[in-house]
């Protein structure tokens, strides 16, 4: 069900523009916010289809957070959603690479500047570790034995670091694909 009211709409517009402007640390901590936003917080999408939703913004070429911004907008108003999240999840990177590329000289040599990025880098790595974890046990709660090995599997092989992170999106992808039509002719 799509919800197409205009105060959905600027609710989701202030959630990605709020989220992107006020999170450090890339696109899958933006993502991880936006699923307490959305499914904890709000009960907007649930924890299942959020997962999808996380994974279709994986596989899509460009920055997770505007995927993210992308898909969970279609998801709550269609193409309209889309579009209203995408400027949200926008508007503050762009505000704040310019100002900062008009004051570039001072930051480049502040001492503390630097020490408050090189701490957030910490923060940052905590974030993704709670959503990895987050993410992980909700694929054990499901008690699907596949899941389980592929998610086993492509953690050993990205901590390993021989096989390319996109190899192994790619991997899991056509494994779902595989494993969907399988399931559907199945039930047939």
């Amino acid at each position: 069900m799509r919800k197409k009211n205009g105060k959905m709409l600027w609710t989701l517009f202030l959630s990605t523009l709020y989220l992107s402007a006020f999170t450090f640390g890339g696109g899958y901590v933006i993502v991880s916010l936006m699923k307490k936003d959305f499914v904890d917080k709000r009960h907007w999408i649930d924890e299942e289809e959020m997962l999808d939703l996380v994974a279709i913004a994986q596989s899509a070429p460009g920055p997770i957070a505007v995927n993210g911004a992308i898909v969970v907008g279609y998801k709550l108003a269609g193409i309209i959603g889309a579009i209203v999240a995408i400027i949200g999840t926008v508007i503050p990177p762009f505000v704040i690479i310019s100002v900062l590329s008009v004051c570039y000289q001072v930051f480049r040599s502040n001492k503390l500047v630097s020490w408050m990025l090189e701490g957030m880098q910490a923060g940052v790595g905590a974030v993704i570790a709670s959503v990895a974890y987050e993410m992980g046990a909700a694929v054990v709660r499901e008690k699907d034995i596949i899941s389980i090995f592929i998610l086993i599997i492509s953690f050993a092989l990205a901590s390993a670091g021989k096989v390319n992170v996109i190899f192994i999106i790619l991997g899991c992808a056509i494994l779902g694909v595989v494993r969907t039509f399988i399931e559907g002719r199945m039930k047939k």
